[in-house]
């Protein structure tokens, strides 16, 4: 694996590309604690010089592809040529910067130097023990949305009271899908910012693998008009995540193994806000935002066009 040399960020990305993806990441977030009283939010110009620093970082962090990535001590990635993985601590640290929380669970953030390029993905590992899949023979995606948009609503209160925009969840991109020889799980969503024109819209694309001891969620996170094309990531990442011997969902013992007190629909979020408080909301939305001032939004997004631009940031 090489480290890609300080001074050379792989890409110099505005302030408004990082924070639209970084704010919207796990707006929907996966097992987080209840929010605390906060402090008073800081100020934009306090935001904005922590995105870039925070982003600056990581990318003199970051491992640049073909590596073979290892994932804690459940699997290894594939990364490809033209893909960076910046490490855990960095990672979170970029979330936090857009208003996120990473929580325990975090292992990294894939993105790309090419300019060409306008996603991200990131990778968690939530060791919840054997998941059984035996309920997506009979799932209602219609009842799943409903229960997304009810754990949303408590989301967004806490959202609220750190001074982010409300997201509000549009409908299904692509209805759960489950592939029972392979054990991978996949969906998108589409997801709007309250503050922001009707036509503001974006799209995730969210992965699960299953083993033995949990799952990876690979969420692909990109502007709704970049889905199609954009997706290709996320199954060539999903196809490079190989758990290791012993780890394999297949490897599951009855006898010794823990297994999960609810089942894949939950993964997806449908007992979210009844149950599991936020569980399994994760990577639910980056938005595409409308300008506001000079590209610094303080809804922390951008234009479509200028959510992936190659500008300097401000010093």
């Amino acid at each position: 694996m090489s480290a890609i040399p300080a001074g050379q960020s792989g890409r110099s990305r505005p302030l408004s590309r990082i924070a639209g993806l970084l704010a919207m990441v796990f707006a929907l977030l996966c097992g987080t604690a209840q929010a605390q009283a906060p402090p008073d939010p800081p100020s934009l110009e306090q935001r904005q010089a922590e995105q870039q620093a925070a982003w600056q970082a990581g990318m003199r962090a970051a491992t640049r592809g073909p590596a073979q990535v290892p994932l804690l001590d459940q699997a290894s990635l594939r990364l490809p040529k033209g893909m960076v993985f910046i490490p855990p601590g960095e990672s979170s640290r970029i979330l936090a910067a857009g208003g996120s929380r990473s929580g325990p669970d975090l292992v990294g953030l894939v993105t790309s130097p090419s300019d060409d390029d306008e996603w991200l993905v990131v990778v968690r590992f939530t060791h919840e023990g054997y998941i059984r899949d035996d309920e997506a023979k009979s799932w209602d995606a219609g009842e799943m949305l409903a229960n997304l948009r009810e754990g949303q609503a408590e989301g967004n209160k806490d959202r609220a009271a750190r001074g982010f925009p409300e997201l509000e969840l549009l409908g299904w991109a692509e209805p759960p899908a489950y592939d029972p020889t392979a054990h991978r799980l996949v969906w998108s969503l589409r997801v709007h910012a309250a503050d922001q024109e009707a036509d503001a819209v974006s799209a995730n694309y969210n992965t699960r693998a299953l083993g033995r001891d949990g799952y990876f969620s690979l969420n692909l996170v990109t502007d709704e008009t970049r889905l199609r094309a954009d997706r290709k990531v996320a199954a060539t990442l999903l196809a490079g995540l190989e758990y290791l011997p012993g780890k394999r969902y297949e490897d599951f013992n009855a006898t010794t193994d823990r297994v999960a007190e609810y089942g894949l629909a939950a993964l997806i979020g449908v007992v979210a806000a009844k149950k599991l408080g936020l569980l399994a909301l994760a990577g639910v939305a980056l938005l595409k935002f409308g300008k506001l001032g000079a590209l610094v939004l303080a809804g922390f997004g951008a234009l479509a066009a200028k959510l992936f631009g190659r500008k300097k940031p401000p010093a």
